[in-house]
């Protein structure tokens, strides 16, 4: 008996002795934690006193992020990318004044749910992480204008994204789509789109009805052949290098295109912009020495002289009653307001003047050179240098 108790009072002991042993073990991982925590890399510590409205903690190794940072209420733009985050305490959600906030490049699985209270957000990085889909409540992100899931897991596109009516600048390349849904088009603030790296093997149709798209990215996927894009009126930049095409698809003169033959497409386009300009001219020389005006597009271009002479014959000319009338009137009333001058030229595109203004459009940060003539996107991974101001370009990076 007393062998027995002792033996029970042995267990009873080693049993709390293991019980102590395993709290005493996770107050030390506490207790390092704690200390990491307050072992903050070397510079940190100055960024949190500055009171500046930019933090940058990009490649700092944090696995977690410092729980100071979700105290400092004047925070505007904070990035956090190349860390090892796998998501963001429930207390960021105190940071309503936060604008931007980019977290490329770390390990999280799903979209912190924390993310969907920061109602201030006009961009949001999400590039190369492990996202697979998105949570319904992002639609409360309302403001956000610039959304950029590049290099993750997305199969199905998703449709979370129809809930945010300011999106205009979606990049969701380098993910393995196949198709778009139908009613993709409901998307009507979208201006910029970049579908680049994804698994298309034919021309997603719905795109032809996303009129007020300004930029679309198609490159490297298995595109064999593409339809007039002439329906878009608001295109200015298509992209379809490595896709297995020969030539590029039907574009408006405005269009800047960048993959196989569109180097010989655009000098041939120049090179007969070139030959209408010349002939244009040459007429109006003709015209000149024979003492008569030249009409351009039924318009007298020179008719100071007698305006409501000059307003009336462009009336006939135009073969429109509605317009007739119009001209007329304006010819009794200023002569000035009746003339178009035009010099005989189609309108150019100056593509080395093409700015895209829009912060919404284009983010800066390396991968985007846009040099006038060829469109150069860098894919490996980099440093971002995010720009103070407004406006900004484009990021690509591989998974």
């Amino acid at each position: 008996m007393g062998n027995s108790s002792s033996k029970g009072e042995g267990g009873a002991e080693g049993e709390e002795g293991g019980m102590d042993g395993e709290e005493a073990e996770i107050t030390e991982k506490k207790k390092e934690e704690e200390e990491m925590e307050e072992e903050l890399p070397l510079g940190v510590e100055e960024m949190f006193e500055s009171g500046d409205p930019v933090l940058d903690l990009s490649y700092r190794k944090f696995k977690r992020l410092p729980s100071r940072v979700c105290g400092l209420m004047h925070l505007e733009k904070l990035y956090v990318c190349g860390n090892s985050l796998r998501t963001l305490p429930d207390s960021i959600t105190q940071l309503q004044g936060l604008r931007i906030l980019a977290l490329d490049f770390n390990k999280m699985e799903d979209v912190p749910s924390a993310i969907c209270q920061l109602t201030n957000l006009t961009r949001l990085y999400l590039g190369s992480n492990r996202l697979m889909s998105l949570p319904p409540e992002l639609k409360n992100l309302q403001s956000l204008r610039c959304l950029w899931m590049e290099s993750n897991y997305f199969q199905r596109f998703p449709r979370e994204l129809y809930d945010l009516p300011n999106l205009k600048s979606l990049q969701i390349g380098d993910n393995r789509l196949k198709t778009l849904p139908s009613d993709l088009w409901r998307m009507e603030a979208l201006r910029g789109l970049w579908l680049y790296g994804n698994r298309f093997e034919t021309f997603p149709k719905v795109l032809l009805r996303m009129e007020n798209l300004e930029i679309l990215d198609l490159d490297r996927n298995k595109i064999s052949e593409f339809p007039s894009l002439k329906r878009l009126p608001a295109l200015r930049l298509f992209s379809y290098d490595h896709n297995p095409v020969d030539a590029p698809p039907k574009v408006a003169d405005e269009v800047l295109v960048v993959g196989e033959g569109a180097a010989e497409f655009l000098e041939e386009r120049e090179a007969r912009k070139e030959r209408r300009r010349k002939a244009a001219e040459k007429e109006a020389e003709e015209l000149a020495l024979a003492g008569e005006e030249p009409v351009i597009h039924g318009i007298l271009k020179n008719s100071s002289s007698n305006s409501k002479q000059a307003a009336n014959e462009a009336a006939v000319t135009l073969g429109d009653g509605d317009v007739k009338e119009e001209v007329a009137k304006e010819g009794e009333e200023d002569a000035e307001l009746a003339v178009t001058e035009y010099d005989g030229a189609e309108l150019e595109y100056d593509e080395e003047g093409v700015e895209y203004e829009t912060e919404e459009l284009i983010c800066e940060g390396e991968g985007f050179e846009y040099e006038g003539e060829e469109l150069e996107y860098e894919r490996a991974q980099m440093d971002y240098e995010y720009e103070e101001l407004e406006d900004t370009g484009r990021r690509g990076g591989g998974p």
